[in-house]
């Protein structure tokens, strides 16, 4: 799936009222919990860096755990949805980029990236964003990950998703735990990991409905 065609699903997506049902979706909500609870791992947070906010609806959650936030997105029109979502919070810095392009010389102790990556047009950019993100991560930072797996994303027309972007983030970051989140439906399956910079590694494999 090209950039073009991305870029025309998401805004499509994002003219609705619920974009992706975020919102309405008991298992958005449950992955939305989940990816809270991993990002609290560490107690308070200094600096977090949240790619891709979709409308808004996990920088609402995630806004008063930080002292600081950095919210990147490619889409000018999620900026502006989740910017009145969250009441123009002044600890918030709103930026419209690509990942790929994003850098900056600040560290963050927390990254959130769920559900974006397999937007990117192949394995080789996923790398690139990957190698990115990981720069721009604190000693003994936390990075948590979300996303479709790769069957499901391939369905969707996209090059890959959970399980390659993970062995991608395995080559320089450790795993800490691993969620497996999925209902009945085919499209309601993604895996959820926290990663860290340094430290020992603990991992535990979960399911939930």
């Amino acid at each position: 799936m090209t950039v073009y065609k991305n870029h025309q699903l998401l805004e499509r997506e994002l003219a609705g009222d619920d974009p992706w049902h975020l919102d309405s979706s008991a298992f958005e909500q449950e992955r939305y919990a989940q990816i809270l609870r991993m990002s609290s791992c560490n107690g308070g947070v200094e600096h977090a860096l949240e790619v891709g906010c979709a409308a808004g609806a996990f920088t609402e959650m995630l806004a008063p755990r930080c002292q600081r936030l950095t919210v990147v997105d490619v889409m000018p029109q999620a900026i502006e949805r989740a910017r009145l979502r969250t009441g123009h919070r002044s600890h918030i810095n709103w930026i419209t980029c690509n990942i790929q392009q994003f850098l900056t010389t600040e560290k963050f102790d927390l990254i959130v990236v769920a559900e974006v990556l397999y937007y990117l047009n192949d394995v080789s950019e996923m790398h690139s964003a990957v190698r990115n993100l990981v720069s721009m991560l604190a000693p003994d930072g936390a990075l948590v990950f979300g996303s479709a797996r790769d069957a499901t994303c391939r369905h969707w027309g996209h090059a890959a998703g959970a399980e390659t972007v993970i062995s991608l983030f395995k080559e320089s970051l450790l795993e800490v735990e691993r969620l497996h989140c999925q209902t009945t439906s085919v499209n309601e399956d993604c895996l959820l990991v926290l990663f860290r910079k340094s430290g020992q590694s603990l991992k535990h494999s979960i399911v939930c409905h």
